[in-house]
Parts: structure tokens; C-alpha cells; sequence
């Protein structure tokens, strides 16, 4: 069992003012309840977000706002994570409540979907607050953090078009 450090406990207003933030979008070939669908898939995530080798739900179903999540990723890095909103077919946003390292004084996550004629959009915020030198390990590798974010989005893309291989339906108006 690996040592767990406590992260502070933000909200989503973190998300949008916190030092280290990477926003960045893709559409998707799905309907907003599909990319919810895959976002709300425990096992989904590894297929696309390469660094995550499998996410199980702590707490009780079904899932909602104030729902737990321990995500276990690369380099043996465990995040156990608390859901700050949960809006099927609209987004959903979590924060670390603490992790296997001591680098990480605050940590969440927002993913935004929006109908487009051809799917829906997504757009993912990683906000975070490193601790300790890990600040100017961040500072120094940001762009490369990004690069990698956007990869996982198109990783995203591909799973999605193969998870729903129709093209996305939109409901007539």
C-alpha cells in the first residue's frame, strides 16, 4: 500500500484561476449522452488517457456529485478523486482528495460538453497547484503536458468513433 498525502480540497472555482491550468478541445463523433456515457466508463478511461491504468469506483452508486473514484496511473502514481458536479450529456468535474505524492497540493479536472451538428465538442481543464519543486518541474514541462493532453483527446476521438460507430444523431427540432 503506498503512502497517501492529503491535497487540498478546492472547488471548481480552482479550475478556472489556478496558476497551472491546460484547457483544450476536440469534437467528437458522438452524441453529448455518448461522450458522457464514455466519461462516466471507469473502464473507458485507459483506452484513451494513456497514462491511466485503471479508475474503479470507491463509493456507492450510482455515480454523482460527491461520488469517489481512485485512479491509478503511471509510475505507480494512485489519485483518489471526489466528483464536484456530474450532469449527464452536459459535463462533469472532479478534484483529487489525495494521492500517492507528495507533489500534488491540489489537483482537478473539468470536461464541458456541447451539442455541434456533427457530434459534440469537449473541452477539458486540468487545473493544478504542485508542491514543492515539483513547481518548477511543472513550469519547466508545461508544453510538453499539453502536447500530451491533446494527444489523450484525439485518442478520445478514435475511441469514441469506435465505441459508437454510427455516425452521432441529432433529434430533430
Amino acid at each position: 500500500m503506498s503512502k497517501e498525502y492529503l491535497c487540498r480540497a478546492v472547488d471548481r472555482s480552482f479550475i478556472e484561476k489556478a496558476r497551472f491550468r491546460f484547457t483544450n478541445s476536440v469534437d467528437l463523433p458522438v452524441t453529448p449522452d455518448q461522450a458522457f456515457e464514455i466519461l462516466a466508463d471507469v473502464d473507458s478511461w485507459p483506452h484513451w488517457v494513456t497514462i491511466i491504468k485503471k479508475a474503479t469506483w470507491t463509493s456507492p452508486g450510482p455515480p454523482g456529485v460527491g461520488t469517489m473514484r481512485t485512479v491509478h496511473m503511471t509510475g505507480g502514481i494512485v489519485g483518489n478523486e471526489e466528483f464536484l458536479a456530474w450532469e449527464p450529456g452536459v459535463g462533469m468535474a472532479f478534484r483529487f482528495n489525495s494521492c500517492s505524492t507528495s507533489s500534488v497540493a491540489a489537483f482537478a479536472e473539468d470536461y464541458r460538453i456541447e451539442p455541434t451538428p456533427s457530434g459534440c465538442n469537449l473541452t477539458w481543464t486540468l487545473a493544478m497547484a504542485p508542491a514543492g519543486v515539483s513547481r518548477v518541474a511543472v513550469m519547466l514541462v508545461q508544453p510538453i503536458m499539453n502536447l500530451s493532453f491533446r494527444r489523450f483527446l484525439t485518442n478520445l476521438s478514435k475511441y469514441a468513433a469506435e465505441r459508437y460507430p454510427a455516425p452521432a444523431q441529432r433529434p430533430a427540432t
